[in-house]
């Protein structure tokens, strides 16, 4: 920047200027990337100079004044139009620019929009395609998020918008070539709600300030009220036993003096969201709060000025006290029920011991770490990132994801993932990814998007709770004018009771307090659900399916034998698959990988994985084929041994054959372990009345041991992945609600086209992203854990659900008929959204 430049720059930040009101320019100016002439032309209006690239004028006194840009000439012509040209001559200073004048939020907003801040929060999907997390201010109720929703999905160019009801996030995703970041959030900003970008220190700030209004307007409510009732209660013992119309007098008028603040600050939240739902054409839940509030304290007042009538303030100040004292308890509600999901985003540590290439360990901080760089993790310390273990051995904790609380025992190869805490002894480690790529961060991502994901149930209660507020208002205006034609004097204070104790709060809070709630005790136990909507078909479970290898036995699978032919040495045979085998990620490749750990491997080429069958590549210029008996057989156009082939029926070990062109080579004979759990699995599902069965593309010998000692009573072996998927679309049609249990590639396709799927620990990155439901542990049992959990969560909801409509369905006969005064209104509002509430909370606590 030169030294005129910065002059003119720091004249303009100190000196205060007459503005316009209303002048408002959306044109921006980056003042370091302009181009000057030597001999720079000032502009007129800011007296900053003009790019030598820039030819605007703005016609001032009837001459052309140069301008540096488009916002200065906006500015300036509307000031020549307005007739305030003399602004110009009676001016101390340049005016200000055209960006200068742009509102602060707006500025802001578009700061959001450069390439170089996206980067930090923005996840890029396609060429256009873009998705982030955002926080939401204002959110007080489920109303609040449907409007959030329904706002943002109409504007064009928005893909799809998720609001989490539990921890006030947005996740949007969006097409930035039709409409901008920018944009979003202007229009989040019209409806009367604040967004920018999710970060877990605003996160916090955000709670932070939230409780602290939470308590304020609580405690003006509830120290103003108090002396409000204690007023009420000499009224009313004055009307009983007589008082001195003075005195009588006094009284109201304190009341009313002492209703204000209650009314002007710990009411106003109420008709801050009723104005906003209105002038969105919609009816939220504050609507008829706000109209109980308004009509209770209009007609006080009215009967303090005529000196006669009926007076509420203390109904006006129990309503709101108790009204926000249920929602401050719904909001401790969703903090506690959302802490788990906010514990993983402050899992990683803020720093981290990287090594340097002398192997010298130094700290940095852990956002500074990039793929690649080393680091040595001590005893209690966390591990900064996802990492794979170069040196050394430990016992990892790994708690915070898998739910587990025993320790996994590392060694050298073994991953490392971010989050996780080193127990025993020191590590190096090489950091494989960071950010958003993350395990972690995964998990988090996965757990938001399910929290913010709507069942059809809560749907349905979106729909019945909006169409049932208007109903309430029109059931109340039918009642008052009958009541009134009736010439019954308590006709305002049966409508009031009327629009207090049918306040919608329990009916929208019935589901989603019930599945936040739920949802995170699964996240707690290591189960990651992903779509909310995962809970309502796991308990239509009919069927469970499961993968053989890496699912009903461990992932750790051991070559037993191998059977080479006379020409070949078993270490040749075992250096050739292990290469083939070194980027697969199938627990048999693992089990030919360990086998070949004293062995030299070798590069491939041509490397082509036929999924459900085998690997066909070249290694040292030799075209070899690894896999099925049939897939081999086939490739080299040759058959095994009639010698090889007792050895292999008589073994239920899994047979992966290495062969060439014309010739078997080996085979190796692999044997897994059954998991210890899986028979009690299996059992308790019949027990429920779940039928199970086992589909696996390993062959017969394999699958019947293993469905033999498991007790599972049909099974398919030797299928491919689409005969996988032809057997489940079967059951399906047979009326079957089918839930798929695997771990391997091949079991992604089935995955997708299952009612609902479980990918259990270990799974490949493939089968998790394909899985409804991923466990992070190691033990099968869990996916009875997650079936229980759903099974309770649909019962709560159920619950609230009857709870909601039964207390309608009760109070609102009651009101409309005198039978409830206003305080009494007010009281059984709070009670039922309390129940509601304290209800789902149920879901958190273990057993």
């Amino acid at each position: 920047m030169t030294a005129d430049k910065e002059k003119s720059v720091k004249q303009l930040q100190s000196t205060p200027e007459p503005q316009i009101l209303g002048l408002v320019s959306t044109n921006t100016l980056d003042i370091d990337q302009i181009n000057y002439s030597k001999e720079a032309i000032h502009c007129f209006h800011c007296h900053l100079p003009v790019p030598s690239d820039i030819q605007l004028t703005s016609r001032i006194d009837d001459e052309e004044k140069p301008v540096c840009c488009q916002g200065c000439k906006a500015v300036a012509d509307a000031i020549v139009a307005s007739g305030h040209t003399h602004f110009y001559h009676v001016r101390s200073e340049p005016s200000l620019t055209g960006s200068e004048l742009l509102p602060e939020f707006l500025r802001e907003t578009q700061i959001y929009d450069q390439d170089s801040i996206q980067k930090e929060f923005v996840h890029e999907i396609s060429e256009s395609e873009r998705e982030a997390s955002l926080i939401l201010e204002g959110i007080t109720c489920a109303a609040c998020v449907w409007l959030n929703e329904q706002h943002i999905a109409s504007l064009s160019g928005v893909v799809e918008v998720r609001v989490n009801y539990a921890t006030r996030r947005a996740w949007l995703r969006w097409d930035s070539s039709v409409i901008k970041l920018s944009e979003i959030l202007r229009a989040i900003q019209a409806i009367g709600y604040r967004a920018y970008p999710y970060n877990t220190d605003q996160q916090q700030a955000l709670h932070r300030r939230e409780r602290q209004m939470h308590i304020r307007r609580l405690a003006v409510a509830g120290l103003f009220g108090m002396q409000v009732m204690m007023i009420s209660i000499s009224l009313y013992s004055g009307t009983w036993a007589g008082m001195d119309t003075q005195f009588e007098t006094l009284f109201r008028w304190l009341s009313l003096a002492l209703t204000l603040p209650v009314l002007f600050y710990s009411s106003a939240t109420f008709f801050r969201s009723a104005w906003y739902d209105l002038s969105n054409r919609r009816v939220g839940m504050d609507v008829p709060v706000s109209l109980g509030i308004g009509v209770a304290f209009i007609s006080s007042l009215m009967a303090i000025i005529r000196g006669e009538g009926e007076i509420y303030f203390d109904s006006v100040v129990m309503f709101t006290f108790l009204l926000l004292l249920s929602r401050y308890f719904e909001w401790m509600a969703r903090q506690q029920s959302a802490e788990s999901v906010e514990r993983l985003a402050y899992a990683l540590p803020m720093t981290a011991n990287m090594l340097d290439a002398n192997g010298k360990d130094s700290q940095v901080a852990a956002s500074v770490l990039k793929i690649d760089d080393c680091v040595v993790i001590r005893p209690g310390e966390v591990i900064p990132a996802d990492a794979v273990v170069t040196s050394g051995s430990s016992s990892i904790d790994e708690s915070l994801l898998s739910g587990e609380s025993s320790a996994v025992d590392k060694f050298e190869g073994d991953m490392l993932i971010g989050g996780s805490v080193n127990i025993e002894s020191p590590l190096q480690a090489r950091i494989i990814s960071v950010g958003s790529d993350t395990v972690l961060s995964s998990i988090h991502n996965m757990v938001e998007a399910a929290q913010s994901d709507k069942p059809p149930v809560a749907q349905l209660a979106d729909r019945i709770a909006s169409k049932f507020i208007i109903a309430v208002i029109c059931i109340a205006v039918a009642v008052s004018l009958y009541w009134w034609f009736a010439g019954n004097q308590n006709w305002l204070e049966i409508t009031l009771a009327l629009l207090i104790i049918t306040c919608p709060c329990a009916l929208s809070l019935a589901t989603p307090a019930a599945l936040s709630a739920g949802l995170n005790r699964m996240q707690s136990l290591g189960l990651l659900v992903k779509k909310g909507r995962t809970i309502d078909a796991l308990d239509k479970v009919t069927h469970v399916v499961f993968d053989k290898t890496g699912t009903l036995t461990i992932a750790k699978p051991v070559v037993q034998q191998i059977i080479c032919n006379h020409n070949n040495k078993k270490s040749e045979c075992l250096t050739i698959a292990a290469s083939m085998e070194q980027q697969s990620e199938h627990p048999l490749a693992k089990a030919i990988l360990e086998a070949a750990r004293d062995v030299s491997i070798h590069s491939v080429e041509s490397l082509v994985n036929r999924r459900g069958c085998g690997l066909t590549a070249v290694v040292d210029g030799q075209h070899y084929v690894l896999g099925s008996i049939e897939f081999t057989e086939s490739f080299c156009g040759c058959a095994l041994p009639a010698s090889w082939i007792r050895l292999v029926e008589a073994d239920a070990a899994t047979p992966v054959v290495l062969a060439t062109s014309g010739q078997i080579i080996a085979v190796f004979m692999i044997q897994d372990e059954i998991r210890s759990d899986a028979s009690a699995l299996v059992s308790e599902l019949e027990g429920l009345n779940i039928k199970t069965m086992l589909m696996s593309g390993d062959r017969k010998a394999a699958c019947k041991r293993v469905a033999d000692e498991i007790g599972i009573g049909k099974f398919y072996a030797e299928l491919k992945p689409d005969q996988k998927m032809a057997k489940v679309v079967e059951l399906q049609q047979e009326g079957a609600h089918v839930l798929m249990v695997g771990d391997g590639t091949n079991d992604a396709p089935v995955m997708s086209v299952a009612n609902v799927s479980i990918a259990v620990g270990g799974a490949t990155a493939l089968a998790k992203n394909s899985a409804d439901i991923v466990i992070m542990g190691d033990k099968l049992q869990a996916v009875l854990d997650v079936m229980s959990l759903a099974n309770k969560i649909q019962m709560i909801v159920k619950q609230n659900f009857f709870w909601a409509i039964a207390y309608n369905f009760c109070a609102i006969p009651l009101a409309a008929t005198g039978f409830v005064s206003p305080w009494m209104a007010a009281v059984g509002m709070s009670l039922s959204s309390l129940i509601v509430v304290s209800n789902a909370m149920r879901l958190i606590r273990p057993g």
